[in-house]
């Protein structure tokens, strides 16, 4: 493993975020879900493309907080914009158990 400075660290833009809408991604190479993110007033909603489709019932995931990484380039996945990452856990088989947040925080607040 890679030692980081602090310095880099503090270039990551770690936010968290209320997932607002939820839609499947037919055109996605590997089965996912558009997401909406509501990431408070001064970042707005921003959306992007998670792969939760095996472990996570869109009904679930609407309201649910998620820890989101703001600041990498926007990447094009088939016809959709995804503008942020939502982070998770790659479990051996490959399917993602979202980053937990265990009390409800403002939408936008960033991680220390």
């Amino acid at each position: 493993m890679e030692a980081i400075t602090w310095q880099d660290f503090e270039k990551i833009e770690l936010r968290v975020g209320t997932i607002i809408e939820v839609n499947d991604f037919p055109k996605a190479k590997n089965p996912a879900y558009q997401l909406k993110i509501d990431l408070g007033q001064e970042i707005g909603i921003k959306q992007s493309s998670a792969q939760l489709t095996k472990l996570y019932s869109k009904e679930e995931l609407v309201g649910r907080q998620v820890l989101c990484i703001i600041n990498f380039p926007p990447r094009q996945i088939a016809n959709f914009l995804s503008e942020i990452l939502v982070t998770g856990y790659i479990l051996p088989d490959g399917e993602v158990v979202l980053s937990s947040i265990d009390r409800k925080v403002p939408n936008g607040i960033k991680l220390a």
